[in-house]
């Protein structure tokens, strides 16, 4: 496994990801912010965007001969986001499509950032992912 996900001593660990990520390797690959928005005429909640958001990362990380065991980092931008008590909506996203994906009992090192908008006012929800291959 090119990458080894820990969560360090004295870190918290109440969190939905590790902190760190050590990977192995020469080739990385660096997928774009991917979207699920769905219409302007309907949009989808912010799990259903995640949860295609994430699909479309896996599209772009298996054109690129890699799977999500590969990412040592994603970047999430979320519009309306009003504190940690939206988190819950947040991972049942990241749930729906977890088995799908193969994304792992918890995510790489992650960081959640709340924005005003994004670049069309139905999206609510944009992920960057960085990934490492043998």
């Amino acid at each position: 496994m090119a990458v080894q996900l820990l969560n360090p001593d004295g870190l918290g660990t109440e969190v939905p990801y590790r902190h760190v990520a050590v990977s192995r390797g020469t080739r990385q690959v660096h997928v774009a912010g991917q979207i699920g928005a769905g219409s302007p005429e309907a949009p989808g909640d912010l799990a259903d965007q995640v949860a295609e958001a994430l699909r479309n990362v896996g599209r772009g990380l298996a054109g690129a001969g890699a799977t999500f065991a590969d990412v040592v980092r994603l970047t999430c931008y979320v519009t309306q986001w009003e504190g940690s008590h939206q988190l819950p909506e947040f991972l049942a996203g990241v749930d729906r499509v977890r088995g799908e994906l193969g994304i792992g009992d918890a995510l790489p090192p992650a960081s959640l950032i709340g924005v005003q908008t994004l670049f069309e006012p139905h999206v609510r929800f944009e992920v960057e992912a960085t990934a490492v291959l043998d």
